[in-house]
């Protein structure tokens, strides 16, 4: 029963994330966290994310935006490398209280960003690789956070998706690399990840049918409620 919700959830998260871009980690998380502790949540997410954002790639192949994926990935894979390196070191519950925390601040930061409609260059793509590369080093999952930067730079619709889902790709790989060099990711987990992600790409596959009759604000809206929900629950249970 337990991997039937997960995957259950897994092929709705690959939807959702298939469809705005972000989301699928944050569906998941709460649920991959309750089923295999913190500390394991981080290195199976890895991997589903590693598949789920190869589907998108391969759903807008077309799309991709090469140059603005290169620089964006430059900066953000040795970060998430150092990134990774540091979230060994911290305790479980730390990580878990951690996690929750950076939900919440997520939300309103979204908003202020998208509320402005900055545009910004290569320049600030290679910024903004860096930072959220070594946030994603820590946690399962900052795809609400690259979202702002990618659609100031001016990509919409099929192209923000594969863009960001290529800068992502080369983030989940490094930090998957890292964490089986240092031992963080033995063959269970990481089949534990391969089985997620299965269930995510074929929901990247459902999604591409639907992005273009998307409300936009309804699905912001509706990230919103899930991210303020998982992060009260992994704080709750970083304190219980």
């Amino acid at each position: 029963m337990l991997w039937l919700l997960i995957l259950g959830l897994g092929l709705l998260a690959g939807t959702v994330g298939g469809v705005v871009g972000f989301g699928g980690s944050t569906i998941l998380l709460p649920a991959v966290v309750l089923a295999f502790g913190p500390k394991a949540a981080v290195p199976i997410m890895g991997i589903a994310g590693f598949l789920a954002n190869m589907a998108r790639v391969i759903v807008w192949w077309r799309e991709v935006d090469w140059r603005a994926a290169a620089v964006y990935s430059a900066t953000a894979v040795p970060a998430v490398a150092l990134g990774a390196r540091s979230f060994l070191a911290l305790d479980a519950r730390l990580v878990e209280g951690f996690l929750g925390l950076f939900m919440l601040a997520m939300i309103p930061a979204r908003r202020w960003f998208l509320a402005r409609q900055f545009s910004i260059g290569y320049g600030g793509l290679a910024a903004a690789g860096a930072g959220i590369g070594f946030l994603t080093g820590m946690v399962a999952s900052t795809g609400p956070v690259n979202t702002p930067f990618f659609l100031a730079h001016g990509l919409v619709k099929g192209a923000y998706i594969a863009t960001e889902a290529l800068g992502s790709l080369s983030v989940y790989f490094t930090k998957s690399v890292v964490f089986q060099r240092f031992g963080a990711l033995p063959w269970d987990l990481a089949l534990k990840g391969a089985i997620i992600g299965a269930s995510m790409m074929v929901g990247s596959w459902l999604a591409k049918r639907i992005v273009q009759r998307l409300d936009a604000q309804q699905f912001q809206t509706t990230m919103d409620i899930l991210m303020f929900v998982a992060g009260l629950a992994l704080i709750w249970g970083a304190l219980g």
